[in-house]
């Protein structure tokens, strides 16, 4: 059976192969482990074998594990749904929330960073798919929130995130992943020149680097299938 050091270095082949088909170098993709619902331990092993940055959906999980392990050097992202009630939790224990789809709750993050903390790394939430069943922004309304994340202390606007619609169709995933880049751009030109794309999982993460992804959400393809 594969271990999780075998499951990243498999991983890692991956990104390389599509960065590489890109015509981009591997070294400016990131691999953030999506973690949720996987115990600590699970985390620590992955960590020895070299992972650093792991991503988490439910905060108390996230809060219970943070605690567990703080011993360990790891970078903590969360990535999941926001609620008002929970943004001191996340601005406390989190290095990055990849999920601000509205000023509200950047507002609130950035009153509860604690003070001698760095900035919290934001990414916005884009909904380049259009579902009315998925968190995001839609695609033009990013302007605005950038515009108010980049005047909130304690905050550091640093990219933008989405995930699309499940589909078989590559031509489709990759033109919702253009679609993200292209949204980039167009914030460059208005002055928000941001480092970073999370797109892509376990079964897309091709079709995301090529679209120019910079970080890549993989949980199943690290940690195994989650239990139902």
């Amino acid at each position: 059976m594969a271990t999780i050091a075998d499951n990243l270095q498999a991983v890692h082949a991956r990104i390389v192969r599509a960065a590489r088909a890109a015509g981009r170098g591997p070294g400016n993709i990131a691999v953030l482990a999506v973690s949720k619902t996987f115990p600590a331990k699970r985390i620590a092993e992955a960590q020895a074998a070299g992972q650093g940055a792991f991503g988490e959906n439910y905060v108390q999980e996230a809060v219970e594990k943070i605690t567990n392990l703080g011993h360990l050097p790891i970078e903590w992202h969360f990535i999941g749904p926001i609620q008002s009630n929970k943004t001191a939790a996340i601005a406390a224990h989190f290095q990055w929330v990849h999920s601000v789809e509205r000023e509200t709750i950047a507002q609130r993050l950035s009153v509860a960073r604690p003070e001698g903390l760095p900035p919290l790394d934001i990414c916005i939430q884009v909904n380049v798919s259009g579902e009315a069943s998925k968190s995001g922004v839609q695609p033009g309304a990013e302007v605005a929130l950038a515009e108010a994340i980049a005047r909130l202390p304690g905050l550091r606007l640093r990219g933008l995130m989405t995930i699309p619609e499940p589909t078989p169709d590559l031509g489709l995933r990759r033109r919702r992943f253009a679609l993200l880049r292209e949204i980039k751009e167009k914030l460059a030109v208005r002055g928000h020149v941001l480092d970073t794309l999370s797109m892509g999982m376990s079964d897309d993460l091709e079709a995301a680097i090529a679209e120019g992804a910079t970080m890549v959400r993989v949980g199943t393809a690290i940690f195994g299938k989650r239990d139902q």
